[in-house]
């Protein structure tokens, strides 16, 4: 077979994997074959017969052979629609990840409920498998079960896979603990412009990791030790946060980490180290205090809390298409820095009383949006560390401040190039005014109009244009829609049960 048919062939079968929520690993089991093989097979890089054609069809309940290539996914919007009903706000995605990468501290068993379903999930449990974790969906495929092996092989540690997420970073606090050597792939995911990991190796060097970057690796090397004094973070920063709590965990002694993040997915990190046995004082808090355990072996079940930017994606879509829409299981004190600004701007909404996530400690509510004449907010629209406003809910504000009047001055200053993005929104309608990299200018009120566009490179600027295009009077095509499923689970079915109408296809 020619080298383009093969690898035409390679990454259908991985779509379908995907979409079937299979690891490398699992498919591999169910052909009686090997993880490498499979991951040869996807990379095209091996011949393949139609006899294993079939088999992997019928492994993965899909016709491969009469399919024929799968190309990147495309959404078709009809707008101009309002929605309606309740939906329920799923499982954080930063949580999970940062779960998925902490579950290497543990020798036993480690179950995850309601992981979310997403690319971004799936490219760690491919990283995982790749280094002989053991990952399987469980309960209908609800919930994950990982099984760490008796000793990882990271030299055979999946580098496509590594490099299409920033998640991977956070292997190093883990794998620190149970190597003295290792590499990593450079981390990739979004394009926000540069993030240096340099915060991280300030962090970790307290603990004896010495980190170089050369030819797209970062090769480590561990001289363990503990940590002289109390670690001050040189960035506020979640992953970052989670790598110290990762190095801390099982360090035999007692850490302090200072300037710590605080924001919702590092809390859910904290509670399942204690889930491990590992004790931390101070969740909440910018100051953390952690009592390792050299060792950790135990079969142990948690729930990560839910997803407080997705509930802010779908009270943006509410607010943006003029719905009055009830969103359950909303982590409120996550939200309480957004929703006050709302209220300011004229949002007409009800919370119900607050209630518990299932991991017992998040608070959670039911929000109800109406339909409300917005004006712009007097101040600026700008992220602050939690409890201030989530970096991740400020490309929110410019779909929402498009549909107030005025003008409204939005300053996302932590990344380079994501305001550049929302500027896109002009292509709807919308008056975006890019005063530099960091600031955009919106004016409001806006009356949509629909487009053809390619979706930006980065998650959070493209499902504000996927919901303005919701807004928009008929029909609106948004292009290569990858990175909206690494942060979303099964998206446009669950707005389209609401009253959306957004099909997806591919290019054929």
């Amino acid at each position: 077979m020619a080298d383009d048919f093969l690898g035409r062939i390679g990454r259908l079968i991985r779509d379908a994997r995907r979409h079937r929520g299979w690891t490398q690993l699992q498919l591999a089991d169910a052909l009686a074959t090997s993880q490498s093989a499979v991951n040869r097979i996807e990379r095209g890089n091996q011949n393949i017969s139609l006899e294993m054609i079939s088999r992997i069809g019928e492994a993965l309940d899909s016709e491969i052979v009469s399919l024929g290539y799968a190309g990147p996914m495309h959404l078709r919007v009809v707008g101009g629609r309002r929605l309606s009903g309740s939906i329920e706000v799923k499982t954080s995605k930063n949580a999970c990840v940062a779960l998925l990468c902490a579950s290497l501290l543990n020798a036993g068993r480690t179950t995850l409920r309601k992981v979310a379903r997403i690319e971004e999930v799936y490219r760690i449990l491919e990283v995982l498998a790749s280094i002989g974790v053991r990952a399987r969906w469980i309960n209908d495929g609800a919930d994950l079960e990982i099984v760490p092996p008796a000793r990882l092989e990271l030299e055979s540690m999946d580098d496509e896979a590594a490099r299409r997420t920033r998640s991977v970073i956070m292997f190093l606090g883990p794998l620190m603990h149970l190597a003295d050597r290792f590499t990593i792939p450079y981390a990739g995911g979004c394009d926000l412009g540069t993030r240096t990991v340099q915060p991280h190796m300030s962090a970790l060097k307290h603990f004896g990791l010495e980190l170089a970057a050369t030819g797209g690796v970062y090769h480590a090397r561990v001289d363990r030790r503990a940590p002289a004094r109390a670690i001050v973070l040189t960035e506020r920063g979640d992953t970052v946060t989670e790598n110290a709590l990762m190095a801390a965990a099982r360090h035999d002694g007692v850490t302090v980490i200072r300037n710590a993040s605080s924001n919702y997915m590092v809390q859910d990190l904290c509670f399942f180290l204690e889930e491990l046995g590992v004790r931390v004082e101070g969740v909440g808090t910018t100051t953390l205090t952690v009592h390792g355990v050299p060792v950790i072996d135990r079969d142990v079940d948690y729930s990560p809390s839910e997803d407080p930017v997705e509930a802010m994606s779908l009270l943006a879509a509410a607010v943006v298409t003029s719905s009055e829409l009830t969103i359950c299981r909303v982590p409120v004190e996550f939200l309480e820095i957004e929703l006050a600004v709302l209220e300011e701007m004229g949002l007409d909404h009800d919370r119900g009383v607050e209630y518990r996530a299932a991991n017992g400690r998040t608070r959670l509510v039911d929000l109800t949006v109406r339909p409300s004449k917005l004006v712009s907010p007097i101040d600026k629209i700008h992220p602050m560390p939690f409890p201030g406003l989530n970096i991740d809910n400020v490309p929110f504000f410019a779909a929402i401040a498009a549909a107030a009047s005025g003008s409204t001055l939005i300053h996302d200053w932590v990344y380079d190039n994501r305001a550049i993005y929302l500027t896109e929104l002009t292509r709807l309608g919308a008056g975006v005014k890019l005063l530099d990299p960091h600031r955009v200018l919106v004016e409001g009120p806006t009356r949509w109009r629909s487009a053809e566009m390619m979706c930006p490179p980065a998650l959070r600027p493209a499902v504000v244009v996927l919901l303005a295009m919701m807004a928009a009077e008929g029909t609106s095509v948004l292009r290569n829609v990858y990175v909206i499923n690494r942060g979303y689970e099964d998206l446009a079915e669950r707005l389209n049960a609401l009253g959306a109408r957004i099909e997806t296809f591919r290019d054929i």
